[in-house]
């Protein structure tokens, strides 16, 4: 099992600060926790200042044929929009990243596990509920699950014609998100080191 939870309110009130944001919400499957209430009350607020061109809340956002009928019908509202902000786990927001690959994707929840039953996505997008999602500095790409390595902070230098050194018919994590990256106009991100990760919150939330 697992269950998200929202990043610190400053965080996404950074975001979105001074863009124009759409919203999309993921209700959550059965095996899932989303923090509902919390989430409505800080769209809300950020609805209050007129820059949220259009909110759309679903189940399942991780189907990609049933979200990808569904933004078709907010085209405009997603056109008008500088980020789309995914309230979901790592899974939906990676999808919804793929479909809107020339829009900056936002994740504004943190993904963590439980013990118990984990649901079966139909999708290659894996996500390792490592608290501190990381999805905000990818490109929507997860360094974690799509990288051999799982490295964080670049590509290890191995990697030839785009694939991976480890296996050679996977596609070098790092290379997808430094093309992503470069596609949105947003490699000033790579300039900043990622922090160390706090291994310690995926514990204090388990319990």
């Amino acid at each position: 099992m697992l269950i998200t939870q929202l990043k610190a309110k400053e965080t996404i009130v950074s975001l979105a600060e001074g863009k124009k944001v759409f919203i999309v919400n993921c209700q959550g499957c059965m095996e899932v926790h989303f923090p509902e209430k919390e989430a409505v009350e800080l769209q809300k607020e950020l609805a209050a200042d007129g820059n949220v061109t259009g909110i759309i809340t679903t189940d399942y956002i991780c189907n990609p044929e049933n979200m990808k009928l569904r933004l078709q019908k907010h085209e405009s509202e997603i056109a008008a929009a500088d980020t789309v902000l995914v309230f979901s786990c790592g899974v939906g927001v990676q999808t919804i990243a793929d479909y809107l690959e020339d829009k900056k994707v936002c994740a504004a929840c943190d993904t963590y596990p439980l013990p118990g039953f984990q649901g079966v996505t139909p999708l290659e997008y894996k996500c390792d509920q490592c608290g501190e999602c990381y999805l905000n500095l990818t490109g929507g790409i997860c360094p974690i699950t799509a990288c051999s390595k799982s490295l964080v902070n670049g590509q290890c230098g191995g990697s030839k014609n785009g694939k991976c050194e480890v296996d050679g018919e996977m596609d070098c994590a790092w290379e997808r998100i430094y093309r992503r990256l470069e596609q949105i106009g947003r490699l000033d991100v790579l300039k900043c080191p990622t922090q160390v990760r706090n291994y310690a919150t995926d514990d204090e939330v388990s319990k």
